[in-house]
């Protein structure tokens, strides 16, 4: 079985004062504070998630 591709993604600016949807991929991708990192894999879904909010995150490919 092949391994999944992930993605580490780490919110770098706040979601004060953001439109609902940037929120919404935010929480999406499992984010809740500042400077938290998560790995999420990197399907469609969430590679459109992280290119909405791309002034908010940053990615690392892993």
């Amino acid at each position: 079985m092949a391994k999944k591709k992930m993605m580490q993604v780490t919110l770098t600016r706040s979601t004060n004062g953001r439109l609902a949807s940037h929120k919404a991929c935010v929480a999406g991708l499992g984010l809740r504070r500042m400077h938290q990192v998560v790995e999420v894999e990197d399907t469609p879904a969430t590679r459109g998630m992280v290119n909405k909010v791309n002034y908010m995150v940053k990615v690392v490919e892993a």
